[in-house]
């Protein structure tokens, strides 16, 4: 299956997986969760404990007037929605993530604001 891996600090990047629970986690570190943010048929998956394990903040999810909603913690990575299950992304899918989230964003904690910046 083929995926966008989008790991803290970092520019996304193709990865290969064979699909089952266990290559999922194993991307994620521990448990997933998964989120549908997107009007794409795109499923975002990422590590259910992942605030609660205190890993590394990684991408805002903002809404559609770009105000930050949540932010995602470690690793995660985006792939196809099939019927019931999860597929790999198309061509078309990992070039628009891949620029969705080219930029890793820094998050810093000024005067009781949580300040979100590019990372450039």
């Amino acid at each position: 299956m083929r995926i966008l891996v989008i790991e803290p600090e970092h520019k996304p990047y193709e990865y290969e997986i064979d699909g089952s629970l266990k290559s999922m986690q194993e991307v994620v570190g521990g448990l997933i969760q998964s989120l549908y943010p997107f009007e794409e048929s795109v499923a975002l998956v990422a590590n259910d404990e992942g605030k609660l394990l205190g890993l590394p903040m990684n991408r805002g999810l903002r809404d559609e007037d770009g105000q930050l909603y949540d932010i995602l913690c470690g690793t995660l990575f985006l792939c196809g929605i099939a019927e019931d299950s999860f597929s790999s992304l198309t061509d078309e899918q990992v070039q628009h993530f891949k620029e969705v989230f080219a930029v890793p964003e820094m998050f810093l904690k000024f005067n009781g604001n949580l300040l979100v910046l590019p990372m450039e």
